[in-house]
């Protein structure tokens, strides 16, 4: 049997460190000057280690920071990278356009959208209803729930004309993306949504959930959108860990 290298065996213990709760989510992990002492090794050693972890989405590395475990459920597949609408149609050369069909802060939340947000949910949080299109083709209705801090200076007014370009520019402004727990389901258009995609009612439709998370876990904005199923598909390269 193969011996394992020194950065997956140092790796294997930071992990089972998480699963035990020796680390829990959203916790800084030591520097790698400390994990170096601790497991007598190099720095280099103990950078390869985080970054096998890193990818196998159990911890997350925020800029100028440090490293982070990422919030849990893990998501188990691995994907291209986390990417706006915006920026998805830019590498498939396409044109976007958006409608802002609703705004409003809000202070009543459904109940599933008060959970993801847990203790944030008593926050100023905006809903925002968009509708997308690519080259003048509607594509997807967004349904947004956005924490309004990322949105906008304190006292500001929101950015109206901000709303309609990529969220994840104007949120990045305030605070970095880090990564999104995503739930693909198949339903059949409801009217309303048939009526705004130019699709006959029933159609088969992708129905996207999402929560997007800073690096240390802050969550930024919970994301239910209706995908037209003749024109989209999510794309996910499974990686096997062996």
């Amino acid at each position: 049997m193969k011996k394992q290298a020194l950065f997956e065996e140092i790796a294997t213990n930071i992990a089972q460190r998480v699963y035990d709760g020796t680390y829990v989510t959203s916790q800084k992990l030591p520097s790698e000057y400390n994990l170096a002492e601790e497991f007598q090794c190099s720095r280099l050693t103990v950078r390869k280690a985080i970054a096998l972890l890193i990818s196998q989405n159990l911890l997350v590395k925020e800029k100028g920071k440090g490293t982070y475990v990422m919030k849990q459920p893990k998501i188990q597949s691995g994907s291209g990278g986390l990417q706006s609408f915006t920026e998805t149609a830019q590498v498939q050369g396409k044109k976007t356009r958006t409608e802002v069909l609703h705004v409003e802060t809000v202070k009543d939340l459904p109940l599933k959208v008060r959970q993801m947000f847990g203790n944030y949910a008593t926050e100023p949080i905006v809903f925002l209803v968009r509708l997308r299109y690519f080259d003048e083709e509607p594509m997807t209705v967004e349904n947004l729930y956005v924490l309004k801090r990322y949105l906008t200076k304190t006292n500001e007014q929101l950015p109206v004309n901000h709303l309609a370009s990529s969220l994840y520019q104007v949120i990045e402004t305030n605070i970095e993306v880090g990564y999104a727990h995503q739930e693909v389901e198949a339903v059949k258009s409801p009217p309303d949504i048939a009526k705004l995609l130019h699709v006959a009612e029933d159609e088969p439709m992708l129905l996207v959930h999402s929560m997007t998370y800073s690096p240390s876990a802050k969550p930024i904005l919970y994301d239910t959108s209706f995908y037209r199923a003749d024109k989209y598909t999510f794309k996910n390269t499974l990686v096997r860990q062996k």
